[in-house]
């Protein structure tokens, strides 16, 4: 564990402290393009921070290779490598894009040969667990096509809640840790060798997110821009698909009894391959919606808009941080809901705390909908969002209509009509975020 520790560490600190430069350098470099109609932010914001989040990638994998037990696995295995040389071509597209704007087929087609080259290396899905029958022997073209669709998948998922300030890289950190908890319980618990690589990569990613995230808290100094996205995406991919993939539910039989029970015990992380992950099930829905909604309109399914999931929280009335905070909090829940049930899927307890966090959940979500109206000797003892304003222009009208300072800045309220027919938000909006 403390090799890991210091791996994430490593990351965390080169991420960080290459952010700043890099800002600058995406200032120079004009990587900071004019503010479009589904952005929420204000000003123009450089990107680019893919740059920094690379180079952290790269030196947790140089530790990794010094440290001793984790030198195993780069001589045991040649994943890690795999995932150095898909890693680079995607986040050299991503450069690109965030500098260029290249079109959507052309990723789509980068994302896909970035897929090849890992599967070239190695770094592929052997066999698909099923529960209740047990483990499927995959054929070369079939494990190859199921690789590429998940980590193709998987890319667009994060890349399509890349849209409000640390939403997309504090969902991704909560993802990765929920994932390296269970990755490192098959590798230490059970003793399987094959689960340390999803280990390191989870840990390496985590770093990575975590690095980044100070630079890009509401309000954001820098964007990661697709750079960033879609490589997170690809390592928490690669993860999944080295876990899930290689290995084998026969190596816990011993401790499971049988293999399809072995199978049953591992389903919270065989799901990924159908849904096609939980672990970010908040994202990959966000995913399958906007392609929805974008071909029901006759669009592209990559032709960007304002039907995001986190623009709906900013149009019912949540502030910016707390639709971050929201995202985080189901991304949380989803996660280590999986976790808790892959260590004991028998406890009632688990159910009935997961419904409970649901109900939670649902109550944040539609907050801006039960805001009281205090009256006016209490509101000196409230938070300010719920204390009234007089409408402006009527204050000396005793029957002048009063509001909340929660209806007063609610885009729903501005009147301001807005792409695709959605309300915009107003130039006096305290919702300045990513996009």
């Amino acid at each position: 564990m403390r090799e890991y520790l210091l791996t994430l560490c490593i990351t965390a600190a080169v991420t960080y402290l290459l952010t700043g430069p890099v800002r600058k350098f995406a200032i120079v470099a004009g990587a900071m393009p004019e503010i479009r109609a589904r952005d929420v932010h204000r000003e123009p914001t450089p990107r680019l921070g893919g740059i920094a989040m690379f180079f952290g990638l790269c030196a947790g994998l140089l530790v990794a290779d010094h440290l001793t037990n984790l030198n195993e696995v780069f001589a045991r295995s040649n994943e890690p490598r795999a995932l150095l040389s898909g890693a680079a071509l995607i986040w050299l597209i991503g450069v690109l894009d965030d500098k260029f704007e290249i079109d959507a087929l052309i990723k789509l087609g980068g994302q896909m040969i970035a897929a090849g080259v890992m599967v070239m290396q190695g770094l592929t899905i052997l066999w698909l667990p099923i529960p209740g029958v047990g483990n499927v022997a995959l054929t070369q073209w079939q494990g190859t096509l199921l690789t590429v669709a998940l980590v193709v998948i998987t890319i667009n998922a994060v890349n399509f809640v890349d849209g409000l300030d640390g939403l997309a890289a504090g969902m991704v950190c909560i993802a990765a840790g929920a994932f390296f908890l269970y990755a490192y319980r098959i590798w230490y618990s059970y003793g399987i060798e094959a689960a340390a690589p999803g280990t390191l990569f989870a840990a390496i990613l985590m770093g990575m997110c975590l690095g980044f995230l100070p630079h890009n808290m509401h309000p954001a100094r820098i964007f990661m821009g697709d750079s960033g996205s879609m490589l997170i995406g690809l390592v928490l991919s690669a993860g999944a698909i080295s876990i899930t993939g290689q290995v084998d539910p026969d190596a816990l039989n011993l401790y499971a009894g049988s293999e399809k029970a072995a199978v049953h015990q591992t389903v919270p992380v065989y799901i990924p391959l159908l849904l096609p992950l939980t672990i970010i099930a908040v994202p990959a829905a966000d995913l399958v919606l906007a392609i929805v909604r974008r071909t029901w309109r006759g669009q592209s399914p990559f032709a960007a808009d304002r039907g995001h999931l986190h623009h709906r929280l900013l149009e019912i009335g949540h502030s910016h941080s707390r639709a971050v905070w929201i995202m985080y909090f189901w991304s949380a829940l989803i996660g280590f809901g999986a976790l808790a049930y892959s260590v004991n899927s028998a406890s009632m307890w688990i159910v009935l705390g997961v419904v409970f966090l649901s109900a939670v959940g649902l109550v944040l979500l539609l907050l801006p909908r039960f805001t009281p109206r205090v009256p006016l000797w209490a509101q000196r003892f409230v938070p300010p969002r719920y204390r009234r304003r007089r409408v402006p222009g009527a204050a000396v009208d005793s029957a002048a209509p009063e509001v909340t300072e929660s209806e007063e800045r609610s885009p729903v309220t501005a009147g301001v009509s807005g792409v695709n027919g959605a309300t915009a938000i107003g130039a006096r909006s305290r919702f300045p975020g990513r996009r």
